[in-house]
Protein backbone atom coordinates (compact mmCIF):
# COMPACT_ATOMS: atom_id res chain seq x y z
CA UNK A 1 0.00 0.00 0.00
CA UNK A 2 1.06 3.45 -0.72
CA UNK A 3 1.77 5.70 2.07
CA UNK A 4 0.49 9.42 0.72
CA UNK A 5 1.07 11.53 3.93
CA UNK A 6 3.60 11.23 6.65
CA UNK A 7 3.74 13.81 9.06
CA UNK A 8 6.54 13.47 11.55
CA UNK A 9 7.30 15.93 14.65
CA UNK A 10 5.14 18.69 13.01
CA UNK A 11 4.15 22.21 15.00
CA UNK A 12 3.39 25.87 13.76
CA UNK A 13 4.00 28.50 15.77
CA UNK A 14 2.07 32.12 15.58
CA UNK A 15 3.62 35.20 16.73
CA UNK A 16 1.59 37.52 18.71
CA UNK A 17 1.42 40.69 20.15
CA UNK A 18 2.97 44.15 18.60
CA UNK A 19 4.68 42.57 15.28
CA UNK A 20 0.86 42.57 14.14
CA UNK A 21 0.33 46.28 14.53
CA UNK A 22 2.64 48.02 13.62
CA UNK A 23 4.94 49.76 10.32
CA UNK A 24 8.39 49.55 9.94
CA UNK A 25 8.97 52.48 11.76
CA UNK A 26 7.23 52.02 15.00
CA UNK A 27 8.69 48.44 15.02
CA UNK A 28 12.31 49.99 15.36
CA UNK A 29 11.44 52.60 17.68
CA UNK A 30 10.00 50.21 19.66
CA UNK A 31 13.29 47.67 19.47
CA UNK A 32 15.40 50.70 20.69
CA UNK A 33 13.50 51.53 23.66
CA UNK A 34 12.76 47.78 24.37
CA UNK A 35 9.06 48.08 24.04
CA UNK A 36 8.91 45.41 21.18
CA UNK A 37 6.70 42.48 22.64
CA UNK A 38 6.44 39.36 20.47
CA UNK A 39 4.69 36.24 21.83
CA UNK A 40 5.18 32.67 20.54
CA UNK A 41 1.79 30.61 20.53
CA UNK A 42 1.64 26.95 19.37
CA UNK A 43 -1.09 26.13 17.57
CA UNK A 44 -0.15 22.85 17.19
CA UNK A 45 3.18 20.91 18.74
CA UNK A 46 5.00 17.74 18.03
CA UNK A 47 2.34 15.97 15.63
CA UNK A 48 3.19 12.57 13.75
CA UNK A 49 1.06 10.19 12.15
CA UNK A 50 1.04 8.88 8.24
CA UNK A 51 -1.86 7.60 6.04
CA UNK A 52 -1.96 5.30 3.10
CA UNK A 53 -4.15 4.36 -0.12
CA UNK A 54 -8.00 4.33 1.23
CA UNK A 55 -7.43 5.66 5.03
CA UNK A 56 -9.84 7.44 6.37
CA UNK A 57 -8.37 9.51 9.13
CA UNK A 58 -10.72 11.40 11.43
CA UNK A 59 -9.30 14.63 13.63
CA UNK A 60 -11.05 15.43 16.97
CA UNK A 61 -10.64 18.06 19.96
CA UNK A 62 -12.25 20.61 21.49
CA UNK A 63 -12.27 24.07 19.91
CA UNK A 64 -8.69 25.56 19.89
CA UNK A 65 -7.46 21.87 19.73
CA UNK A 66 -5.25 23.28 16.74
CA UNK A 67 -6.95 20.92 14.37
CA UNK A 68 -7.70 23.47 11.09
CA UNK A 69 -4.12 24.55 11.64
CA UNK A 70 -2.79 21.39 11.16
CA UNK A 71 -4.95 20.84 8.25
CA UNK A 72 -3.44 24.26 6.92
CA UNK A 73 -0.26 22.83 7.07
CA UNK A 74 -0.69 19.69 5.67
CA UNK A 75 -2.69 20.83 2.90
CA UNK A 76 0.49 23.62 2.27
CA UNK A 77 -1.55 26.69 2.96
CA UNK A 78 1.06 26.78 6.35
CA UNK A 79 4.53 25.94 6.15
CA UNK A 80 5.37 23.81 9.71
CA UNK A 81 7.56 25.66 12.18
CA UNK A 82 9.04 22.40 12.85
CA UNK A 83 9.30 18.83 11.45
CA UNK A 84 8.58 17.74 7.96
CA UNK A 85 5.45 16.71 5.56
CA UNK A 86 5.50 14.13 2.70
CA UNK A 87 2.54 14.15 0.42
CA UNK A 88 2.51 12.12 -2.75
CA UNK A 89 -0.24 12.54 -5.31
CA UNK A 90 -2.98 15.58 -5.88
CA UNK A 91 -4.40 16.99 -2.97
CA UNK A 92 -7.65 18.74 -2.16
CA UNK A 93 -8.86 20.65 0.84
CA UNK A 94 -12.35 21.78 1.61
CA UNK A 95 -12.03 24.38 4.48
CA UNK A 96 -14.64 27.19 4.05
CA UNK A 97 -16.51 26.02 1.59
CA UNK A 98 -18.64 29.43 1.80
CA UNK A 99 -15.54 31.70 0.79
CA UNK A 100 -14.84 32.49 -2.41
CA UNK A 101 -18.13 33.29 -4.04
CA UNK A 102 -19.31 37.05 -4.78
CA UNK A 103 -22.75 38.04 -3.43
CA UNK A 104 -23.72 40.32 -6.04
CA UNK A 105 -23.56 37.27 -8.56
CA UNK A 106 -26.61 34.64 -8.98
CA UNK A 107 -25.83 31.27 -8.12
CA UNK A 108 -24.90 30.05 -11.63
CA UNK A 109 -22.40 32.71 -11.98
CA UNK A 110 -20.73 32.00 -8.85
CA UNK A 111 -20.91 28.12 -10.22
CA UNK A 112 -18.42 29.04 -12.39
CA UNK A 113 -16.51 31.71 -10.60
CA UNK A 114 -15.91 28.87 -8.27
CA UNK A 115 -15.03 26.51 -10.86
CA UNK A 116 -12.73 28.76 -12.71
CA UNK A 117 -11.26 29.18 -8.99
CA UNK A 118 -10.75 24.88 -8.77
CA UNK A 119 -8.95 25.06 -12.01
CA UNK A 120 -11.67 23.37 -14.14
CA UNK A 121 -12.00 24.36 -17.60
CA UNK A 122 -15.69 26.29 -19.18
CA UNK A 123 -16.54 22.75 -21.16
CA UNK A 124 -15.65 21.25 -18.18
CA UNK A 125 -18.57 23.47 -15.77
CA UNK A 126 -20.86 23.01 -18.87
CA UNK A 127 -20.85 19.61 -18.76
CA UNK A 128 -20.66 19.66 -14.99
CA UNK A 129 -23.69 22.15 -13.82
CA UNK A 130 -26.44 20.63 -14.15
CA UNK A 131 -25.37 17.88 -12.11
CA UNK A 132 -23.82 20.71 -9.46
CA UNK A 133 -27.01 22.07 -9.11
CA UNK A 134 -29.37 19.11 -9.20
CA UNK A 135 -26.92 18.03 -5.79
CA UNK A 136 -26.83 21.06 -4.37
CA UNK A 137 -31.05 21.08 -4.78
CA UNK A 138 -30.88 24.31 -6.27
CA UNK A 139 -32.81 24.19 -9.70
CA UNK A 140 -35.02 26.97 -8.22
CA UNK A 141 -32.31 29.69 -7.62
CA UNK A 142 -30.14 29.31 -10.39
CA UNK A 143 -30.76 32.95 -11.22
CA UNK A 144 -31.22 34.17 -7.56
CA UNK A 145 -28.04 36.79 -6.30
CA UNK A 146 -25.82 34.26 -3.95
CA UNK A 147 -26.28 36.62 -0.75
CA UNK A 148 -29.94 35.70 -0.69
CA UNK A 149 -29.63 32.14 -0.02
CA UNK A 150 -28.98 30.88 3.34
CA UNK A 151 -26.17 29.71 4.76
CA UNK A 152 -27.17 26.33 4.36
CA UNK A 153 -27.85 26.88 0.61
CA UNK A 154 -24.75 28.45 0.60
CA UNK A 155 -22.60 25.69 1.66
CA UNK A 156 -24.22 23.16 -0.39
CA UNK A 157 -23.63 24.85 -3.50
CA UNK A 158 -19.59 25.14 -2.40
CA UNK A 159 -20.10 21.05 -1.79
CA UNK A 160 -21.51 20.50 -4.51
CA UNK A 161 -18.73 21.84 -6.77
CA UNK A 162 -15.68 20.50 -4.26
CA UNK A 163 -17.24 16.91 -4.81
CA UNK A 164 -16.23 17.35 -8.43
CA UNK A 165 -12.89 16.73 -7.49
CA UNK A 166 -11.42 13.16 -7.53
CA UNK A 167 -7.67 13.76 -5.87
CA UNK A 168 -5.43 11.02 -4.00
CA UNK A 169 -5.50 13.25 -0.82
CA UNK A 170 -9.00 14.44 0.50
CA UNK A 171 -9.29 17.26 3.08
CA UNK A 172 -12.61 18.10 5.26
CA UNK A 173 -13.21 20.40 7.44
CA UNK A 174 -16.59 20.00 8.91
CA UNK A 175 -17.85 19.66 5.56
CA UNK A 176 -19.92 16.89 6.02
CA UNK A 177 -22.11 18.64 8.18
CA UNK A 178 -23.45 20.88 5.52
CA UNK A 179 -27.51 21.17 4.62
CA UNK A 180 -30.35 19.24 6.38
CA UNK A 181 -30.57 15.82 7.58
CA UNK A 182 -31.45 14.22 4.03
CA UNK A 183 -28.25 16.22 2.65
CA UNK A 184 -25.84 15.31 5.37
CA UNK A 185 -26.64 11.61 4.34
CA UNK A 186 -26.59 12.36 0.79
CA UNK A 187 -23.12 14.73 1.33
CA UNK A 188 -21.77 11.31 3.41
CA UNK A 189 -22.89 8.90 0.86
CA UNK A 190 -20.87 11.34 -2.05
CA UNK A 191 -17.77 11.22 0.46
CA UNK A 192 -17.49 7.53 0.64
CA UNK A 193 -17.80 7.06 -3.44
CA UNK A 194 -14.88 9.51 -3.49
CA UNK A 195 -13.07 7.56 -0.97
CA UNK A 196 -14.11 4.25 -2.60
CA UNK A 197 -12.31 5.36 -5.34
CA UNK A 198 -9.11 4.79 -3.87
CA UNK A 199 -8.66 8.75 -1.86
CA UNK A 200 -6.62 9.06 1.17
CA UNK A 201 -8.97 10.95 3.12
CA UNK A 202 -8.48 13.43 6.55
CA UNK A 203 -12.19 14.36 8.07
CA UNK A 204 -12.32 17.04 10.87
CA UNK A 205 -15.61 16.59 12.52
CA UNK A 206 -17.52 17.36 15.64
CA UNK A 207 -19.63 14.55 15.11
CA UNK A 208 -18.39 11.68 17.29
CA UNK A 209 -20.73 9.25 15.55
CA UNK A 210 -19.96 10.52 12.26
CA UNK A 211 -15.79 9.66 12.97
CA UNK A 212 -16.92 6.21 14.18
CA UNK A 213 -19.40 5.22 11.33
CA UNK A 214 -16.79 6.31 8.62
CA UNK A 215 -13.13 6.58 10.03
CA UNK A 216 -10.21 3.51 10.53
CA UNK A 217 -7.87 6.14 11.77
CA UNK A 218 -8.22 8.95 14.41
CA UNK A 219 -6.37 11.82 15.58
CA UNK A 220 -6.95 13.12 19.22
CA UNK A 221 -5.38 16.84 19.70
CA UNK A 222 -5.89 18.88 22.67
CA UNK A 223 -4.44 22.42 22.26
CA UNK A 224 -2.42 21.54 20.16
CA UNK A 225 -1.07 18.24 21.32
CA UNK A 226 -1.42 14.67 20.42
CA UNK A 227 -3.12 12.95 22.73
CA UNK A 228 -3.53 10.09 20.73
CA UNK A 229 -3.36 8.39 17.09
CA UNK A 230 -4.11 4.88 15.83
CA UNK A 231 -6.58 2.35 14.33
CA UNK A 232 -8.59 1.53 17.56
CA UNK A 233 -11.42 4.34 16.46
CA UNK A 234 -13.58 2.68 19.36
CA UNK A 235 -11.20 2.95 22.25
CA UNK A 236 -10.05 6.65 21.07
CA UNK A 237 -13.68 7.79 20.48
CA UNK A 238 -15.20 6.96 23.54
CA UNK A 239 -12.17 8.04 26.01
CA UNK A 240 -12.71 11.44 24.12
CA UNK A 241 -16.09 11.04 25.19
CA UNK A 242 -15.46 10.44 28.79
CA UNK A 243 -12.76 13.73 28.37
CA UNK A 244 -15.32 16.10 27.66
CA UNK A 245 -18.16 15.12 30.25
CA UNK A 246 -14.76 14.63 33.20
CA UNK A 247 -12.58 16.87 31.74
CA UNK A 248 -9.83 14.38 32.11
CA UNK A 249 -7.02 13.93 29.57
CA UNK A 250 -5.29 9.95 29.67
CA UNK A 251 -1.73 9.87 30.87
CA UNK A 252 -1.07 6.30 29.17
CA UNK A 253 -2.48 3.67 27.22
CA UNK A 254 -3.83 1.47 29.98
CA UNK A 255 -5.88 4.80 31.34
CA UNK A 256 -7.44 5.20 27.73
CA UNK A 257 -9.04 1.80 27.82
CA UNK A 258 -10.42 1.91 30.96
CA UNK A 259 -11.68 5.58 30.37
CA UNK A 260 -13.15 4.01 26.91
CA UNK A 261 -14.65 1.08 29.23
CA UNK A 262 -16.02 3.52 31.67
CA UNK A 263 -17.91 5.47 28.93
CA UNK A 264 -18.82 2.35 26.72
CA UNK A 265 -20.89 1.23 29.87
CA UNK A 266 -22.37 4.61 30.76
CA UNK A 267 -23.35 4.71 26.63
CA UNK A 268 -25.00 1.16 26.88
CA UNK A 269 -26.94 2.23 30.72
CA UNK A 270 -28.09 5.63 28.43
CA UNK A 271 -28.91 3.12 25.17
CA UNK A 272 -30.96 0.54 27.68
CA UNK A 273 -32.99 3.63 29.33
CA UNK A 274 -33.48 5.58 25.70
CA UNK A 275 -35.37 1.98 24.95
CA UNK A 276 -36.92 1.76 28.41
CA UNK A 277 -38.25 5.01 27.80
CA UNK A 278 -39.74 4.26 24.12
CA UNK A 279 -40.85 1.15 25.78
CA UNK A 280 -43.02 2.82 28.76
CA UNK A 281 -44.21 5.77 26.20
CA UNK A 282 -45.29 3.04 23.55
CA UNK A 283 -47.19 1.29 26.15
CA UNK A 284 -48.99 4.40 27.30
CA UNK A 285 -49.88 5.38 23.76
CA UNK A 286 -51.51 1.77 23.60
CA UNK A 287 -53.51 2.37 26.79
CA UNK A 288 -54.63 5.87 26.03
CA UNK A 289 -55.61 4.23 22.51
CA UNK A 290 -57.39 1.50 24.26
CA UNK A 291 -58.81 4.11 26.55
CA UNK A 292 -60.38 5.93 23.85
CA UNK A 293 -61.67 2.56 22.24
CA UNK A 294 -63.40 1.63 25.50
CA UNK A 295 -64.85 5.09 25.40
CA UNK A 296 -66.15 4.84 22.35
CA UNK A 297 -67.97 2.08 22.73
CA UNK A 298 -69.38 2.72 25.49
CA UNK A 299 -71.01 5.36 24.13
CA UNK A 300 -72.06 3.55 21.26
CA UNK A 301 -73.59 1.17 23.52
CA UNK A 302 -75.03 3.77 25.41
CA UNK A 303 -76.82 5.31 22.09
CA UNK A 304 -77.87 1.81 21.26
CA UNK A 305 -79.61 1.31 24.66
CA UNK A 306 -81.29 5.14 24.39
CA UNK A 307 -82.55 4.15 21.03
CA UNK A 308 -84.37 0.97 21.99
CA UNK A 309 -86.02 2.58 24.86
CA UNK A 310 -87.10 4.99 22.48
Amino acid sequence: MTERLAVKNVSVKYLTGDVKNMGLKDYFIKRMKGEYIVHEFWADRDISFSLHDGDMLGIIGTNGAGKSTLLKAVSGILSPSEGTIRRKGKIAALLELSSGFDGDLTVKENTYLRGAMLGYSRAFMNQEYDEIIDFAELQAFQDTPFRQLSSGMKSRLAFSIACLVQPDILILDEVLSVGDGAFRKKSEQKMRSIIANGATTILVSHSISQIRRMCNKVLWLHKGQQIAFGEDVETICLAYNYFLDNKKLPESSSEMAEMARVQRKIEKEEMRQRQNEMIQKAAEIKARRKERAAIRKARKEALEQENREQ
